[in-house]
């Protein structure tokens, strides 16, 4: 759309090359705009904005896509914190320990499910509970 309002007004424009440019900038943009950047830094996951401090972790395990399924299907916990990219088939399920909490758990889509659960394990074994 925006290479043809371009193209209205300046003839020149009316290019094939400025519909790929225009095409690529789409897809970059939305990439850009669908990154959800997941760590463990320290003693905390952070999840985009949303930080999880790993001695409230009670266990970890990685879901496959029939997994996920169930467990973000209609037994799904209502209270539950998910981050779900649905072109990611894999995920964490993040059961949390912490008595004052009402979340469940964490449900974070990642494409390394297995290496956020070593990461966070390997957290879990330094980081001292309050």
């Amino acid at each position: 759309m925006l290479a043809a309002e371009l193209a209205i007004g300046a003839f020149f424009l009316r290019q094939p090359l400025t519909f790929a440019a225009a095409a690529g900038l789409t897809v970059g943009g939305l990439l850009w705009l669908g990154r959800i950047r997941v760590q463990v830094r320290g003693d905390a996951l952070r999840v985009d904005d949303a930080t999880l401090p790993v001695w409230a972790i009670g266990s970890v395990s990685a879901v496959d896509g029939p997994g996920r399924r169930d467990l973000l299907g209609v037994n799904a916990d209502p209270m539950a914190f998910v981050i779900l990219r649905s072109w990611i088939p894999g995920g964490v399920r993040i059961d949390l320990a912490d008595p004052d909490d009402p979340t469940p758990y964490w449900f974070v889509s990642t494409r390394h499910p297995e290496r956020l659960v070593a990461a966070l394990e390997r957290a879990r074994e330094v980081t001292p509970r309050p």
